[in-house]
């Protein structure tokens, strides 16, 4: 059974009493990983940004 994180009231829910597609982050396997939403959220943001950061420090320097 998927789970689902909601934003707006911070509980995790279950595809029989899931929100709008706006409000919720999923689907998860789990409630404890629905429960981690924001956490493992903000986790993949700040790789993203790295390796953002990382490719524009590459493609900023001159080919050899």
């Amino acid at each position: 059974m998927p789970y689902w994180y909601n934003v707006d009231t911070g509980q995790v829910e279950t595809d029989d009493t899931r929100s709008q597609d706006a409000n919720v982050l999923g689907p998860y396997d789990s409630q404890e990983a629905a429960g981690r939403a924001l956490e493992t959220a903000r986790e993949k943001t700040e790789q993203w940004d790295a390796e953002d950061r990382e490719w524009d420090e590459k493609g900023s320097t001159p080919a050899g």
